[in-house]
């Protein structure tokens, strides 16, 4: 970047307003799709050469590029790098707050959104399903990786190493009788939960509770989040369970969509 801003800051009227300049050649182009040299130096009311050196520097760093040799000039792939950059940062909670009333609605059953926390697993938000009997708020709260559906599907989309790191340091604390404590076994749970698309809990962090989780991804297609429905065991059944995994699939999805994700 500082050799963006130095490439930028040859231009005649010094760093400070080349940079403006720069910005306002970048949403002429947002704007009208594709501009030529003259179109943009009219635009921003500059001398064609200095359009041209503008254009130049913002080429070279993938922020524009060119059709043809002497074609019109449009926006980058540079762009879509920062702008994923941006994405990593905003608050998921933000995009999948409707998704999460939506089926929570829908589905009768508590919502969250869950991201790592070191070797924890934290609840950013949650929303209550309709019924008196309702999960406890677990906003804000750090519960285990391996016996929570979030966990286990984070767990699940973490390269091999960094996974065998994290349950190395985690340990598996037996929470209840249900709890996966082997690591063979947990394996197996997560490779069954990548295959089919969720993840899922029965009785394993407390005793009649049950949860089910998808997994949110960013625009990389990296598994950022996870997206959580849970419910009392006597009512959320295993078999409820996998009635509703299409659609908790679905509300992942979408608000990986909302980060950006195209797959």
């Amino acid at each position: 970047m500082s050799n963006y801003i130095t490439g930028l800051a040859g231009a005649p009227g010094g760093g400070v307003q080349s940079v403006d300049r720069a910005v306002a050649v970048l949403e002429i182009l947002a704007e009208r799709g594709e501009a030529g040299v003259s179109e943009v130096a009219a635009a921003i009311d500059v001398h064609k050469s200095t359009a041209f050196r503008l254009l130049g520097a913002l080429e070279a760093h993938g922020m524009v590029e060119q059709e043809g040799e002497r074609g019109k000039y449009r926006l980058g792939f540079g762009i879509v790098r920062l702008a994923g950059a941006v994405t990593g940062r905003i608050d998921i909670t933000k995009y999948g707050r409707g998704i999460c009333e939506r089926l929570a609605q829908e589905l009768g059953e508590t919502l969250n959104i869950a991201v790592l926390e070191s070797h924890h697993v934290i609840n950013l938000d949650q929303v209550r399903g309709p019924s008196a009997i309702a999960a406890q708020n677990w906003v804000g709260r750090l519960t285990p990786l391996h016996c929570t559906a979030s966990g286990k599907i984070l767990l699940a989309h973490l390269d091999p190493e960094r996974r065998h790191e994290l349950i190395a340091e985690a340990g598996l604390a037996r929470m209840t009788p249900h709890t996966l404590t082997s690591k063979k076994k947990l394996e197996a749970d997560l490779a069954e939960a990548r295959e089919r698309g969720y993840a899922m809990t029965v009785g394993e962090y407390e005793e009649g509770l049950n949860a089910m989780a998808a997994p949110v991804r960013s625009i990389d297609g990296e598994t950022v989040s996870a997206l959580t429905i849970s419910g009392p065991a006597f009512r959320f059944t295993e078999e409820r369970m996998h009635e509703v995994a299409p659609a908790l699939v679905e509300g992942a999805d979408e608000l990986s969509h909302r980060l950006g994700y195209l797959g």
